[in-house]
């Protein structure tokens, strides 16, 4: 078929005209995992999220974060965004992988919540309170195998004081995500008329009657179980289709901002924003008390700021290192009992040596083997007196007597001639028989 150039010139600009309106741009305040290198540049922290944990700290490796370890069970873990979203339209994907023994069990849950990590932090879907917001929760539910469900809540109901809580569920698929040996990829997809989550690529459930909110805060929260399994999270990607937006408000202002004079800062001081960053400025560009007057009032704005982001990872390196020398401390409180229970069983068996020391040292036994030798002489002088005489009458007693034996030996040889003398009789006295 046949196309004049203007209709392949018209195809080609819709082609583009497409492609644009389906950009994707990252926003990096709300993303880690998706750039090269390692996710945590100090392996302490990963800029823009909160990451804690209970019974235990969450390590943070060059391409994962393990929020629960292969041992022991019963610990949890928690990744929250320090910035919330600021689109309504955005699209969300977690790269995790579940891994563990064959039994081996724990939940997983992704957060779109308002306040998340003060009104849920840590919790599960069977601990958390009242929050406002969307759960999707991946478990074991119904023993399929894996269950990825969806929840909502309007800050009015206590999920760990409901009922039911499972029957709150408006939507799930079975998904088996244990020990597959690669990273599934869960997507949160919230568009202009619809909500939708796929796994792996391939739809799970979707929804045209949910709209969330913008101004609310992704988090990441896991919890093991006695046998438990160890969650890794590889990658969060927040991403949104808006162009006129994709230049987030997280970052710092771009140079032809920050390039501005005292004039401009001190409108901007007026009209209460505070700038993210100043350039460094001629003296001579200041002519004016005021101007310099805002541009030392910005600065140690700035300087401020800083210093309170200083305080607060302080604050946050304080609190876990208290964390780690009580669970430290946890783990010696078992050993330091053990120690006590052997010293006190080396102190018994000291004191029973001593006794036994002392009580063969203060006795004379002496007397008591006089005794025993005198005794074992008595004893040998019996027997070599008795023992003869004894032997006498037991040979008397058992030898043959040898009149018996003489009667027995006439006795039988008249029975036997009696018998003869009576064969002989009855022989001659039978009739005799001629032929």
């Amino acid at each position: 078929m046949y196309m004049s150039p203007w209709s392949i010139r018209a195809l080609a600009w819709s082609t583009i005209a497409i492609s644009v309106a389906r950009a994707q741009y990252i926003i990096d305040g709300l993303s880690f995992g998706h750039k090269e290198g390692s996710i945590s540049p100090n392996q302490r922290a990963i800029p823009g999220w909160d990451v804690s944990g209970e019974g235990h700290i969450p390590d943070l490796l060059s391409d994962r974060v393990i929020l629960t370890p292969p041992y022991p069970g019963n610990k949890r873990g928690a990744l929250w965004s320090e910035n919330p979203v600021q689109h309504s339209e955005w699209q969300a994907e977690l790269h995790f992988r579940a891994s563990g023994p064959e039994r081996g069990s724990g939940n997983l849950q992704v957060w779109y919540a308002k306040d998340g990590r003060k009104e849920v932090g840590l919790s599960s879907l069977y601990t958390t309170g009242k929050f406002d917001g969307l759960v999707l929760v991946l478990d074991q539910y119904g023993g399929r195998g894996g269950t990825i469900r969806g929840f909502l809540n309007d800050g009015t109901t206590s999920y760990r004081d409901h009922h039911n809580v499972d029957s709150l569920s408006f939507g799930q698929c079975n998904y088996p995500y244990r020990n597959l040996g690669r990273f599934s990829v869960l997507q949160l997809k919230q568009a202009a008329d619809y909500f939708q989550v796929t796994v792996d690529g391939n739809p799970c459930f979707r929804s045209d009657k949910i709209k969330l909110p913008s101004g609310y805060y992704f988090g990441v929260s896991v919890a093991s179980a006695e046998t438990p399994d160890s969650f890794e999270a590889n990658k969060f990607v927040v991403t949104t289709t808006n162009t006129n937006t994709r230049e987030e408000v997280y970052r710092q202002p771009p140079p032809q901002q920050m390039e501005q004079p005292p004039q401009q800062q001190q409108q901007q001081q007026a009209s209460g924003q505070v700038p993210q960053d100043l350039q460094d400025t001629l003296a001579a560009s200041i002519r004016t008390q005021q101007d310099q007057f805002a541009d030392l009032h910005n600065r140690l704005q700035i300087v401020n700021h800083q210093v309170n982001n200083i305080f607060r990872e302080l604050e946050k390196l304080t609190k876990r290192e208290e964390e780690r020398h009580a669970e430290l401390m946890n783990r010696a409180i078992p050993i330091h009992d053990h120690v006590n229970g052997v010293e006190r069983n080396v102190e018994k068996i000291e004191s029973i040596v001593k006794a036994i020391q002392k009580d063969i040292e203060g006795k004379d036994y002496r007397e008591h083997l006089t005794n025993l030798q005198n005794t074992l002489r008595d004893t040998q002088a019996h027997i070599s007196e008795g023992l003869p005489a004894a032997m006498t009458h037991i040979v008397a007693g058992a030898k043959p007597r040898m009149g018996v034996f003489l009667f027995i030996a006439v006795a039988v040889q008249v029975m036997v001639l009696g018998a003869y003398i009576v064969y002989k009789k009855r022989r001659n006295s039978a009739p005799k028989k001629y032929l």
